[in-house]
């Protein structure tokens, strides 16, 4: 198989040496930095540049920001005959929605994906075969794929070590990564503006670190995700805003029991949740 990566950032630069740590494939790669390519190449992480001919390739990966990967593809389409396109970005309902029909009427196969692995840092540097360990990849294919050929896209995620392939829609997809992602990376990021963040040497430990981790972000990524997520992140953000309302009005008048069924309330939903996870991963196994 010959896998073609536009963009080696941190998730494609990762996809493309899990490739070759995994695999026996071609990986061919494509980035706009003279310098990453150089990078690339000299490490082994790719085999070689791919050129417009891209249908020379079996699948397509697109790790690029969800308004460039609309343009590459679009850009791209008449050279991508019978091939599986699928894309990395964080947000789908856009991407998806464009890029079903170009794929149609130029016959390829476009699959939405969103790899659920990263870490606060970004760029070539940083990306490592190990990235997708044990993850979950999700995939939003077209409601006509071929049963065979999204089958043929799972497994290849599979056979680079990701745990557990979730097929989903673009608007669930989008609806449920609002919550799980991108309003974690706000509440991050307002948490840790705090003047009292500051002063914090010799009294913070687990829960500080964990708290602002992700406040260390990409803005030009995350900011286009957001907006391009905005109903759904809205909406998360309000249901946060009245939450933390409750306790701060619990806290102000002194009421303890009201305090106590919140924080109670708080971790049922916790161990909710993770059972939730466990349980899938037993599942899996």
């Amino acid at each position: 198989m010959t896998v073609g990566v536009v963009g080696l950032g941190l998730i494609g630069a990762s996809i493309a040496k899990t490739i070759r740590k995994h695999t026996d494939f071609i990986v061919l790669g494509y980035d706009m930095s003279d310098k990453v390519m150089e990078s690339a190449r000299l490490d082994g992480t790719i085999d070689g540049e791919l050129d417009l001919t891209l249908d020379k390739c079996d699948i397509v990966v697109v790790a690029l920001y969800p308004d460039d990967i609309v343009e590459f593809v679009k850009k791209n389409a008449d050279n991508l005959k019978d091939t599986i396109v699928i894309d990395c970005g964080g947000t789908k309902t856009k991407v998806c929605t464009e890029l079903f029909p170009v794929a149609k009427k130029s016959g390829f196969t476009f699959i939405g994906g969103h790899p659920m692995a990263g870490i606060e840092k970004s760029g070539y540097d940083y990306s490592t075969d190990s990235l997708f360990d044990g993850a979950f990849m999700i995939m939003v294919p077209d409601e006509d794929i071929d049963a065979r050929t999204l089958d043929y896209a799972k497994m290849f995620f599979i056979s680079l070590g990701f745990y557990r392939i979730t097929v989903t829609t673009a608007e669930e997809h989008d609806k449920i990564i609002a919550y799980t992602s991108q309003l974690a990376h706000i509440a991050s990021s307002a948490y840790v503006k705090s003047p009292t963040s500051l002063q914090n040497l010799g009294f913070s430990a687990g829960s500080f670190k964990d708290m602002t981790r992700v406040a260390y972000l990409n803005e030009n990524m995350w900011s286009e995700l957001f907006l391009q997520n905005k109903d759904f992140l809205l909406g998360e953000l309000k249901v946060l805003i009245d939450n933390l309302t409750e306790y701060y009005e619990a806290i102000s008048i002194g009421d303890r029991d009201a305090l106590m069924a919140l924080l109670t309330d708080g971790k049922q939903k916790r161990i909710a949740s993770w059972t939730s996870v466990e349980q899938g991963r037993v599942r899996r196994k």
